[in-house]
């Protein structure tokens, strides 16, 4: 059974609507990034895949070591269309002020595809859970933020080798910190502020990419990629008791990502 062209506009349905909170706009920043990558994917069964990973990351033109991560995840292929992925990923995130933070996420997937000839068209909707510990004000930031990740991904499989790519993805934050307060334009001061729990649903990333699968053998390949964001994040500042809003700013920031990536399969 192939799938009809109506998942397109089902999953457009399941976007939440971006909502921005009052606050100010700062003013768009560049920055360029890197990421390296080796992973490992063993095949159990027919159509079932174990996969691990290690990602260094790198970010404020490679003067600043971003994030080491490891993850170990399980794909499962129900048929030609439809591909349902779960995995686990422990992050050592080096914050600004903060130092190292470890995390914890858990994501689960459902990719839906279509192939005409030798191009592939797939929908991935990516449903993840990650949970921030150690020392942090929970009224500036999320516990366990929960994020959707939709992609639209073009392959070409004409090569015999090489498998070029394009995708654009967007990021959907679903319970982001939300107050209420009154802005004094002339004394650029909030008062009267009160947290509303973790209510505030808006898109924080737009993702463009391109990229190649460069297959070496049966067991060997490598990926080369370029990723092209815009990011536009909430930034509140409180105190810990959580009685006074210092601040509350949107950041907005054009990065500019180089990706390679080892992967062996067996």
């Amino acid at each position: 059974m192939k799938p009809k062209p109506i998942f397109l506009l089902l999953s457009l349905l399941l976007l939440p609507v971006s909502g921005r909170a009052q606050g100010t706009v700062n003013a768009l920043e560049n920055d360029f990034a890197t990421r390296t990558s080796l992973s490992v994917d063993k095949k159990l069964a027919k159509g079932l895949h174990l996969s691990a990973e290690y990602q260094l990351r790198t970010e404020n033109a490679l003067s600043k070591i971003d994030r080491h991560q490891v993850s170990l995840g399980l794909d499962y292929k129900f048929n030609n269309w439809l591909k349902g992925g779960l995995s686990y990923t422990f992050i050592d995130h080096n914050g600004t002020n903060s130092g190292w933070e470890p995390r914890h996420r858990v994501s689960g997937s459902l990719t839906f595809g279509y192939r005409i000839g030798d191009w592939r068209f797939s929908l991935r909707e990516m449903l993840q859970l990650t949970h921030q510990s150690g020392d942090f004000n929970p009224y500036q930031e999320v516990p366990n933020l929960l994020t959707l990740k939709s992609r639209f991904k073009i392959q070409y499989k004409g090569f015999s080798a090489v498998e070029p790519y394009a995708f654009f993805e967007l990021k959907n934050v679903f319970n982001a910190p939300a107050c209420s307060a009154t802005y004094n334009s002339s004394t650029a001061t909030y008062s009267d502020y009160s947290f509303l729990g973790y209510g505030d649903t808006y898109i924080n990333r737009w993702r463009g990419g391109l990229g190649l699968e460069w297959k070496l053998n049966k067991h060997n390949a490598l990926e080369f990629y370029g990723l092209f964001d815009y990011l536009y994040d909430k930034d509140i500042d409180t105190n810990k008791a959580g009685t006074k809003l210092k601040s509350l700013t949107w950041d907005q920031t054009f990065r500019t990502t180089v990706g390679v990536g080892y992967k062996f399969s067996f």
